[in-house]
């Protein structure tokens, strides 16, 4: 149990290996989008701290057949940061996304999100319903905090939130390298990419990863789940080193998503949180099961 829980904490470490932007310049948008390939829209929205680049190797596999459009999220991988309300990140990146499919009259995309990106998904597909084509969640939960407490509520959460939101403006660089270098480790088993998602994270703005982090620490979306009309899938990741069975993993995932109706929920094992990494070619068809649905 208790490797488990360093896992899931590692997910809050990750975060905030960054220094602070000292000048924040507007406008800059809230996401860039790169577009490749042919066919139908695919959405893919990275997590905390992530390029786009995550989805490369998934993006091989599927871009002889779909038009995707890769989101890169401002204030993450190097990308510039922008003013926003304190605290507020999943609602307002959303928000852009949805804008971004009427202004481009993409016709029911298909919407993948990983971690974070996994709640901007539920949150777009729950107020915007009329917008995408179906959605793919990959480990993520609709109430973040659920991994360290079953029990946990948004008010019972938020003083935590909110010290840690404090703890990642004014830790110091060299503490949080450290703490990226140790945490990056329980999120990712395949060495190979361990340097690239902490550059990622080292490039990225730290207010935003402290507010984005707060967001989703204190963001509660099961109440919006049954506003959800799309067909909605999740894929997970459970290891042995988690220390705990598979099945505790299940009933967690199983009871976060009970309101929403006919949810597929799929585990991937062997494999820690960055899945597309761990696990890549079951990854890659478990996308392509998903996306030929009908």
């Amino acid at each position: 149990m208790r490797t488990w829980l360093r896992c899931f904490s590692a997910l809050l470490l990750w975060y905030s290996a960054t220094t602070l932007a000292s000048d924040i310049t507007s406008p800059i948008p809230l996401i860039t989008v790169e577009t490749e390939g042919t066919g139908p829209d695919v959405i893919l929205i990275p997590g905390l701290a992530s390029s786009r680049s995550v989805w490369d190797d998934v993006s091989a596999e599927l871009n002889a057949h779909y038009r995707l459009h890769k989101i890169q999220l401002a204030g993450f991988a190097g990308q510039p940061p922008v003013s926003r309300e304190a605290g507020e990140f999943v609602t307002p990146v959303a928000q852009a996304i949805a804008d971004y499919i009427r202004q481009h009259k993409l016709s029911h995309p298909a919407i993948i999100g990983h971690s974070l990106g996994g709640e901007v998904a539920l949150m777009l597909a729950a107020q915007h319903p009329d917008l995408p084509g179906r959605v793919a969640v990959v480990d993520a939960l609709p109430f973040f905090s659920l991994m360290f407490n079953p029990q946990a509520t948004t008010a019972s959460v938020t003083p935590q939130a909110s010290q840690f939101r404090q703890m990642l403006i004014t830790a110091s660089k060299d503490d949080f390298a450290h703490q990226q270098q140790q945490g990056i480790a329980r999120l990712v088993k395949t060495e190979s990419v361990r340097e690239q998602l902490v550059n990622a994270s080292l490039n990225s703005d730290r207010q935003t990863l402290a507010d984005a982090t707060f967001d989703i620490m204190t963001l509660d979306l099961r109440p919006q789940l049954a506003n959800i009309r799309v067909p909605v899938t999740v894929l997970y990741a459970w290891d042995p080193l988690y220390g705990i069975p598979a099945a505790q993993v299940d009933t967690l995932y199983n009871q976060s998503y009970a309101a929403l109706k006919g949810v597929k929920l799929t585990r991937i094992d062997n494999s820690f949180h960055f899945v597309m990494y761990d696990q890549p070619v079951e990854f890659a068809e478990q996308v392509k099961v998903f996306l030929q649905q009908r």
